[in-house]
């Protein structure tokens, strides 16, 4: 009798519902998770990758500061020549800043991941707008164009056509992102064709100066434009993070946040009137970048790997500002060419836009 009480206190007890292992042992119950970090694996590799990108931002940076500067390190002349290239860091920053936010806003909002701000015809406008500034008033007129007062008017004019475009195709008896979008690029391709008839009109000499404000570059940021394009940047920036909840719901798509209690169509067009602002900021800061916003992005989603827009926005801000210091770094002191930068990104941008097109068969 003793023996079998023995025996029964060693034998372990199995309640029921819970299965035992072969050693007679119960194991512990798995524990699951939910949440824009799935598991610690994941939590892990997305951390590292932005540990990584953040790394490599710091020494891009250090590289444009400091790289092939005459003056002694620490002396006076050094930080003259440093602080004189702080203006390009900022206008990376600001660009790259602009083009994640937006980019990343404006495919949850349109529920589409390969199409960009860009389509709404933000670029064509800006085009438009400086062609028409030297077709009319000659060479001159890239003046007319180019100052702070300028610039304000550029952006206020890019926002003023997209906001009415939104307001008109998101409301009534039209209500359709998609009527909007197909809008969008014929108002966009029709600009492009009146701009492309300007130019052919123009002398040599106009159009070659023309060309070089009609290409996305660094160079042609101004330090004036900076203190009033970087407030209004982190305001319209800071209400799409504010709002990041929301942009979660709202990419699980119209019905659904509806169901949810998030009124689908007020929030598109915030959303979409903040991007405006942000592509406006960027497009008038250095002119256009077509695939910029779209290679960040695309990068993002694969990395972060998350549906979590407070972990894709910094994931694409690091990923662009990465892409784009690294190669202005990278152009400007080995192959001197500061200038091709941009056409750098737009190639690399374009490639990856077609490998995803084709990979996923559709827009």
């Amino acid at each position: 009798m003793t023996a079998q009480l023995d025996r029964e206190r060693r034998t372990p007890q199995v309640s029921a519902g819970t299965a035992t292992t072969s050693a007679g042992t119960t194991p512990a119950p798995r524990r699951r998770r939910s949440g824009a970090i799935t598991t610690r694996r994941h939590g892990l590799r997305c951390w590292g990758v932005m540990a990584l990108l953040g790394g490599l931002s710091v020494f891009f940076t250090a590289g444009i500061l400091s790289y092939d500067n005459p003056m002694p390190f620490g002396s006076d002349g050094y930080w003259l020549i440093a602080g004189m290239r702080v203006e390009t860091v900022l206008v990376i920053g600001v660009v790259v800043f602009c083009q994640a936010m937006a980019t990343m806003a404006f495919q949850t909002a349109t529920n589409n991941r390969i199409i960009t701000p860009s389509i709404m015809g933000f670029e064509s406008l800006y085009v438009a707008i400086q062609t028409g500034a030297v077709f009319f008033f000659g060479i001159a007129g890239i003046t007319l164009v180019t100052g702070l007062p300028q610039f304000l008017m550029q952006a206020a004019a890019m926002v003023l056509f997209a906001t009415t475009l939104y307001s008109w195709l998101l409301s009534g008896r039209f209500s359709n992102i998609h009527i909007m979008l197909l809008v969008g690029v014929v108002i966009g391709g029709g600009l492009g064709s009146l701009s492309t008839f300007m130019q052919r009109v123009l002398t040599p000499s106009e159009f070659d100066v023309l060309t070089a404000r009609l290409f996305g570059n660094i160079g042609n940021a101004r330090a004036e434009y900076l203190p009033y394009a970087i407030p209004i940047a982190l305001a319209a920036a800071g209400a799409l993070w504010w709002r990041a909840r929301r942009l979660d719901v709202v990419a699980l798509g119209r019905s659904t946040a509806d169901n949810l209690g998030v009124n689908h169509r007020r929030e598109v067009m915030i959303i979409l009137t903040l991007v405006s602002v942000l592509m406006a900021m960027s497009t008038s800061l250095v002119g256009p970048m077509t695939f910029l916003g779209f290679l960040v992005a695309t990068l993002a989603y694969q990395f972060a790997d998350t549906y979590s827009h407070r972990m894709l926005f910094p994931m694409a801000m690091l990923i662009g500002y990465t892409v784009l210091a690294g190669a202005y770094f990278i152009m400007r002191n080995i192959f001197y060419a500061q200038g091709a930068v941009t056409l750098i990104i737009e190639l690399i941008g374009g490639v990856v836009f077609l490998i995803v097109l084709m990979r996923k068969g559709r827009l």
